[in-house]
C-alpha cells in the first residue's frame, strides 16, 4: 500500500461505513480500481485486508463520541444488554464462516450482486415496513434486538452493507427509520470491535512481521484518524437526511453502482 491508497481508502471507509451502501464493497472496489494490473506479494495483500478491517475501528469511534451519553452511562445496563443480544449472532456466524467470508472479500461479482439486490430492497423498504412505533431503545424488546442481530449476519456477504441490513431489519421489527439507523450505529461498535480484534490477533499469530513494520503501523494510525473524522460528518449528515427523506436514493445509488461494476468487469477494468 502507498500513502495515497491509505488516504483514499480511509476516506471511503469514513463516508460509507454508516450509509446503507456497503463500506467493505466500496473499499474492495476502490482498491481494485487503484491497483488494477499491479502485482503484489502475499504479505502486501494481507496487510491491505488487515488495513481495510482495522480502520473501521476509527469510524466506529465516531459513534461513541457522538452518542457518548449513551455509551458512558453505566446506569443504562439495559442498553448494553440489548447490544450484547444483538451482536451475538454475528459473533457466532463470523467465527464459523470466517474463512468463507475472507474468500468472498476477493469477489467483485459478489459485491455487485449484493449491491444490486440490496438496492432493489431499499426502493421498497418504506412501503414494506412503513408502520413503525419504536423510536427509543427503552421501547425495544430483547427479542427485537436479537432479530436485528440476525439481519446483521446477512451483511457478512460483501456488498450487502451492515448498515443497510440492520436498518432494514430494524424497520421490519417496527423501529422508526431514524431509530433503526441509530441502533445500527450503536450495534456497529461491539460488532466492529470484535471483528477488528479478531483480525489483529490473527495477524499477530500468522503475520507478526506486518505489525512490526513502522510504516504499516503509521498507515494504520493515520487511516483510523481520517476514518474517524470523515465518519463524524457522515453520521450527522445521514441522520439529518433521514428526517426528511426515505431510503430510495440509496437504493438507486446501489443499483447504479452495481451496474457500473458489472460494466467495469466486462471492460476488464476490474479483475
Amino acid at each position: 500500500m502507498t500513502w495515497t491508497d491509505t488516504i483514499i481508502l480511509s476516506i471511503v471507509e469514513g463516508v460509507t461505513e454508516f450509509l446503507p451502501i456497503s463500506s467493505t464493497g466500496h473499499m474492495i472496489l476502490t482498491d481494485a480500481i487503484m491497483n488494477h494490473g499491479k502485482t503484489f506479494t502475499e504479505e502486501e495483500r494481507e496487510f491491505t485486508r488487515l488495513f481495510e478491517v482495522c480502520i473501521q475501528l476509527g469510524a466506529i469511534m465516531s459513534v461513541v463520541v457522538l452518542y457518548w451519553k449513551k455509551f458512558l452511562d453505566v446506569k443504562r445496563m439495559d442498553f448494553y444488554l440489548k447490544l450484547i443480544v444483538a451482536v451475538f449472532p454475528a459473533l457466532v456466524f463470523g467465527k464459523l464462516f470466517s474463512d468463507k467470508i475472507d474468500e468472498l472479500l476477493e469477489s467483485p461479482t459478489t459485491v455487485a450482486v449484493a449491491l444490486l439486490v440490496g438496492g432493489i430492497i431499499l426502493l421498497f423498504v418504506d412501503k414494506l415496513f412503513g408502520k413503525s412505533d419504536v423510536d427509543h431503545e427503552q421501547n425495544m424488546s430483547y427479542k427485537k434486538s436479537f432479530m436485528v442481530g440476525l439481519w446483521q449476519v446477512v451483511a457478512m456477504i460483501p456488498g450487502t452493507s451492515r448498515s443497510a441490513a440492520t436498518i432494514i431489519g430494524g424497520m421490519q421489527q417496527g423501529l422508526t427509520r431514524r431509530f433503526a439507523a441509530e441502533f445500527s450505529f450503536f450495534l456497529a461498535v461491539p460488532t466492529m470491535m470484535a471483528a477488528t480484534g479478531y483480525k489483529l490477533l490473527k495477524a499477530v499469530k500468522e503475520h507478526p512481521e506486518m505489525l512490526q513494520d513502522k510504516n504499516n503501523l503509521a498507515m494504520l494510525g493515520v487511516g483510523n484518524v481520517i476514518a474517524f473524522v470523515v465518519a463524524l460528518v457522515a453520521i450527522k449528515t445521514f441522520i439529518v437526511f433521514l428526517q426528511k427523506n426515505s431510503l430510495k436514493a440509496f437504493g438507486v445509488y446501489r443499483i447504479v453502482a452495481a451496474l457500473a461494476i458489472f460494466a467495469m468487469m466486462y471492460a476488464g477494468l476490474i479483475d
